[in-house]
């Protein structure tokens, strides 16, 4: 049984940066993570043009700025080398394929009874912490829908956390599910490199470019979301005209609402929006069912 202070549970980004402000003002903590590697969706499951959809200026950890010479918009590897980085920085050690398997928490101590699996010693690891941070990530689960014939599709099903690039479906027909960020841009990917692209377009979203983003989030700061918000749509309807003729319907709240209320970002377009418009790549609104190499929409 060891006894910690703090427990961190992820070293992805944000259990990276709250080791560190524990090391700040000297608190103990141990970080432990299932993966072998800090901020593994980054380093293993991001697909090759990925880019911070932010700009940098809300993205920098605490007490450590980019260098000057950064781009706004930063490429995954560097975003990566920037978190070693960090990690050196602030001499982070992560206790590495362990996974934490239970927690409960006494009443009666006040503290956190914690269970974890080190998987590289096949062992079985205890702690005691009065504080557990859970860092596990929103994005840490991949989930495929149950579509009806979809297992006995023969062709290909991955999902976006195993796609890097576009090259090896060059004239292939490509279905991309969903639309938030990864789907729409991983739809452009595919189109750019030569695939018959289609993406299914369900839910009502809101499409910015990075500018107005960047825009929005500097407002946020000093007037209020209603206010950012009726800037930004006037701004997107100027920028892409009606969208609902592409299938792409708004949601009723703003972007910058709806964020606040439903963490529910809004799509930064990297050139999808114009792709869809000539009829390079083609919306869908929902699959029905699969049969063989057909897929009813």
């Amino acid at each position: 049984m060891e006894n910690v202070a703090v427990l961190i549970v992820g070293a992805g980004p944000a259990g990276l940066a709250t080791a560190a402000c524990l090391s700040k003002f000297s608190i103990p903590y141990v970080i432990v993570e299932c993966e072998d590697c800090s901020t593994s969706l980054w380093r293993n499951r991001a697909y090759d043009r990925l880019k911070l959809h932010l700009a940098k200026e809300f993205c920098e950890f605490p007490d450590m700025s980019y260098l000057v010479d950064v781009p706004t918009y930063i490429p995954k590897d560097i975003f990566v080398k920037y978190l070693d980085d960090y990690i050196d920085c602030f001499n982070i050690q992560p206790n590495y394929l362990t996974n934490v398997e239970s927690s409960t928490y006494d009443n009666d101590k006040k503290c956190w009874s914690i269970v974890a699996h080190d998987m590289a010693k096949c062992t079985i690891v205890k702690f005691t912490t009065k504080f557990l941070v859970v860092e596990s990530g929103e994005n840490s689960a991949e989930n495929i829908p149950m579509i009806l014939g979809l297992q006995s599709f023969p062709g290909d099903v991955i999902h976006s956390s195993n796609y890097k690039s576009g090259k090896s479906y060059s004239r292939k027909n490509v279905l991309v599910v969903g639309s938030g960020n990864s789907g729409m841009e991983i739809a452009y990917d595919l189109a750019t490199h030569g695939a018959n692209t289609s993406i299914i377009i369900r839910s009502p979203i809101h499409v910015m470019t990075k500018e107005l983003s960047r825009l929005g989030m500097t407002l946020a700061h000093r007037l209020p979301l209603n206010l950012v918000d009726n800037l930004l749509v006037m701004s997107v309807k100027f920028i892409f005209g009606d969208l609902s003729r592409q299938g792409m319907t708004r949601p009723k709240m703003g972007p910058m609402t709806l964020k606040s209320a439903t963490d529910k970002s809004a799509v930064i377009d990297v050139g999808t929006v114009g792709l869809i418009k000539k009829g390079i790549i083609k919306v869908q609104g929902g699959i029905s069912k699969i049969m063989g190499n057909i897929v009813e929409f």
